[in-house]
């Protein structure tokens, strides 16, 4: 499994990215992305995620 971000649905709220206990988010171009090399897919990002914008 992976963690995906919709770039179309995303707002850039951040929320995802304060709830990352790895640090695998950064914010591009004021959209979330995801590094998939550091993302352990916790899925703690999924949840905080006001617009349902991240799936695994």
């Amino acid at each position: 499994m992976a963690v995906k971000i919709d770039e179309s649905t995303c707002v850039g709220c951040a929320a995802c990215i304060e709830s990352c206990p790895v640090s695998a988010l950064e914010m591009v171009d004021s959209k979330a992305k995801v590094n998939e090399d550091t993302c352990v897919d916790c899925g703690a990002c999924i949840s905080t995620c006001p617009v349902e914008a991240i799936t695994m």
